[in-house]
C-alpha cells in the first residue's frame, strides 16, 4: 500500500473566497481542526497548532506557512521540530487546493512527505494511518462548521 500521500476531495456550497478563509485563517482553523493555532497567514510565517489543552498534556506541533495564493490555494509543512526550519524530510506537507465548481468549491486536501521523513516501516505506517483517520475526522467537521457562518463571497 502507497504510504506516501494522503488525498482528500470534498464539495462545499460556498465560493472559493469564503473556503479560503476557513482553511488558511487561524481563527477558523481552530473551530474545526486544531484546539488553537497561532501562525500569520504570510509565506515563510512561522508558528504552531495545538491539539488539545497544553496544561493537561495537549500536543504543540510546529506550523510553517509555506505559500498563500488567495482564494486558490493555502499551504503549510508540520510536524517539524520546533525551531528548525521546516524542509522537504523534517515535516509534512499540506496544501488546500480551492476550485470554483457549480455554485460552490471543490476542495482538494494534500498532505505529503511521509516516505520522505525517514521513519521506520512500522513508525511511517502508524503516522500514515494516524494523519489519514485525522483528516477523515476533521475534514468531516469543515462543512458543518461552514453552514454556521453568514456566508459572504
Amino acid at each position: 500500500m502507497e504510504r506516501g500521500t494522503i488525498e482528500r476531495e470534498i464539495y462545499i456550497e460556498a465560493s472559493p473566497e469564503v473556503v479560503f478563509e476557513v482553511v488558511s485563517s487561524p481563527e477558523h482553523l481552530r473551530e474545526w481542526w486544531p484546539d488553537e493555532a497561532r501562525y500569520e497567514r504570510v509565506p515563510g510565517a512561522s508558528g504552531e497548532i495545538v491539539f488539545g489543552e497544553c496544561d493537561a498534556g495537549g500536543t504543540v506541533v510546529a506550523f510553517t506557512v509555506v505559500d498563500v495564493r488567495a482564494p486558490h490555494s493555502f499551504t503549510f509543512r508540520w510536524t517539524h521540530p520546533a525551531g528548525e526550519e521546516a524542509i522537504a524530510g523534517n515535516s509534512l506537507l499540506v496544501t488546500f487546493d480551492l476550485a470554483p465548481t457549480g455554485g460552490g468549491t471543490l476542495l482538494r486536501m494534500t498532505e505529503s512527505g511521509f516516505r520522505e521523513m525517514g521513519w521506520e516501516a512500522a513508525v511511517l505506517e502508524q503516522q500514515y494511518h494516524d494523519h489519514l483517520s485525522g483528516w477523515d475526522l476533521h475534514l468531516s467537521r469543515l462543512v458543518p462548521y461552514l453552514a454556521t457562518l453568514e456566508l459572504q463571497p
